[in-house]
């Protein structure tokens, strides 16, 4: 049975969120700052990062993404690199990954396509988890 949930964005401004009996820690996806502005994965960081997650009883769950219609060429490519990194990375450390649509995990939680609105849901659900950890593990 898992007790730890790794939780991905894979966008290049999304995140990793972890869920463990020790409690939770939110990371900010590890990229690299081009000189134009623009940014890109950084797998290196991005491999260690979810190292330091990583327990025997871990289980990942990552947004199962796709290209959308009307989204520029480069962008796409930027976002499928990043997709891709977290796959080979995840594949090389042999965890267990289940894929999940955002449009599934928002359905669940009755969230609409609002991206503000799911950010704070999630923001409400780690403070009430964290409240709820810090008084089973005291």
């Amino acid at each position: 049975m898992y007790q730890t949930f790794i939780g991905i964005d894979p966008g290049a401004t999304g995140a990793i969120a972890s869920l463990s009996p020790t409690g939770i820690t939110f990371i900010d996806c590890p990229v690299i700052k081009k000189q134009n502005g623009k940014t890109k994965p950084n797998p290196t960081l991005m491999a260690t990062e979810l190292k330091q997650l990583i327990t025997p009883d871990s289980i990942i769950i990552i947004e199962n993404v796709h290209a959308m219609p009307g989204q520029g060429v480069s962008s796409m490519f930027s976002f499928g690199m990043g997709y891709g990194c977290w796959l080979g990375i995840i594949a090389a450390l042999n965890i267990p990954v289940e894929f999940v649509t955002p449009q599934c995990w928002k359905k669940y939680y009755n969230l609409g396509p609002d991206k503000e609105a799911s950010r704070a849901a999630a923001l409400l659900l780690a403070e009430f988890l964290r409240r709820k950890l810090s008084v089973n593990v005291a």
